[in-house]
């Protein structure tokens, strides 16, 4: 089997959010050990990283405003965003 998909099923966990704009916003606390799959969502149209230091520039995933979408995520990494061309509020959420 070549992979498995994930259709967003799960125990919603903790969630943040962070502002962001022309400059990068990175949400302040990382994922909880043993999480491994992220909701994200933003106000606007933007793009962004996953890591553990990341910084979101326009090379980035494009994310379209008020889509959720699913990613996966390790222990002690952030994810990161910046505007395409408006500022907005990105929101992550663990799935347990």
């Amino acid at each position: 089997m070549a992979g498995t998909q994930y259709w967003g099923a799960g125990r919603l966990g903790a969630h943040q959010n962070v502002a962001y704009t022309g400059t990068a916003g990175t949400v302040a606390n990382t994922i909880t050990s043993g999480v491994q799959k992220v909701r994200v969502c933003a106000t606007s149209a933007c793009y962004i990283v996953i890591g553990v230091s990341p910084t979101a520039t326009a090379a980035g995933i494009y994310l379209p405003a008020d889509t959720p979408e699913y990613f996966t995520i390790g222990p002690g990494e952030k994810v990161s965003a910046i505007q395409l061309s408006a500022g907005g509020t990105l929101h992550v959420t663990e799935i347990a």
